[in-house]
């Protein structure tokens, strides 16, 4: 591989993702599969801003925040599956140092930010449902707003640090990076240098804020579920339990393949990369189905944009 002299040692100017490991008769699927999803991903991600933005009923915290959820999932499949894509297609895995430091700080930036993101908005549906009276002054333009910045201002500090603590690392060789992106436990295992203080701190950073979050969410879903129980109609339980499922669903699928890889970042598993396709592909895929197809108000609005009347039943 190229490399840059830097003393008596030499440092690698670029490296090679190997990406999935899969038999190459199925390339070319894999290929049409990540395709697919991506581009329904932009697709499905695109109308839900786009659907908000243009339907004044839908200006409200709940959406606002899920517009920030979807902005989140395009740009997390945008850094990470058109180089995957290239890999299939082209055999192109050539990442240069830079851009793997901005993909590494990309992810982990929009990653925290979606991390923080899922717990204010388990917050919002734990005021709005367990304190519908006090809902209106607490949550108001001001506090969403600040809110919203507050998550995004995280990501940036949390990838801030995660990414310039990664490359303060030597790295000499070699420069094939065992994943199929360029994250911090497949790049701890090319560094030169001892990596127990790194691995230790993305156990405690990451590990922690991700399980923290988790437990959060969970809590708020746990007063929701109570309050929910409390409904005398049944089918009012039925359907806030639906709705309830498909939230939390959408979070266990992202949270826990996270915790798993992140509690052991010195990891060696081929397993790893397939656990991180859920949160990196198929998460941001399922966010703009469960969010729409389950909401009837996203229903509403998508049939008012595409032109089609609602019927007024008597």
């Amino acid at each position: 591989s190229k490399t840059m002299p830097s003393g008596n040692q030499t440092w690698v100017s670029h490296f090679i993702l190997v990406g999935l490991h899969y038999p190459p008769p199925l390339g070319a699927p894999l290929f049409l599969f990540f395709l697919v999803v991506f581009l329904l991903t932009v697709s499905g991600n695109g109308l839900i801003i786009l659907t908000v933005l243009a339907d004044a009923r839908l200006h409200r915290p709940m959406y606002w925040f899920l517009c920030h959820l979807s902005f989140l999932d395009m740009t997390i499949s945008c850094a990470i599956v058109p180089k995957m894509l290239a890999g299939f297609l082209l055999d192109n895995r050539v990442i240069s140092f830079g851009g793997c430091a901005i993909q590494l700080f990309s992810f982990h930036f929009l990653g925290c930010t979606e991390c923080f993101l899922y717990t204010l908005m388990a917050y919002d549906r734990f005021l709005a449902i367990c304190k519908p009276l006090h809902y209106a002054t607490i949550m108001t333009r001001r506090v969403c707003n600040s809110l919203a910045l507050g998550t995004w201002l995280g990501g940036t500090i949390h990838s801030v640090f995660q990414t310039s603590f990664m490359f303060r690392l030597p790295f000499c060789g070699p420069n094939r990076v065992d994943y199929f992106f360029c994250d911090i436990p497949a790049m701890l295992r090319l560094a030169c240098a001892d990596t127990a203080l790194n691995e230790l701190v993305t156990f405690v950073d990451i590990g922690f804020l991700a399980l923290t979050c988790f437990v959060l969410i969970l809590t708020s879903y746990g007063y929701i579920v109570a309050a929910i129980l409390r409904i005398r109609s049944a089918d009012g339980r039925r359907n806030a339990f639906s709705t309830c499922a498909a939230h939390l669903t959408v979070v266990i699928v992202y949270y826990v393949p996270c915790t798993f890889i992140y509690l052991r970042p010195g990891s060696q598993e081929p397993l790893d990369g397939v656990v991180a396709v859920f949160y990196t592909v198929i998460t941001p895929l399922l966010n703009p189905i469960i969010y729409t197809l389950r909401n009837k108000e996203m229903k509403a609005a998508l049939r008012r944009l595409g032109g089609r009347k609602e019927v007024q039943l008597p």
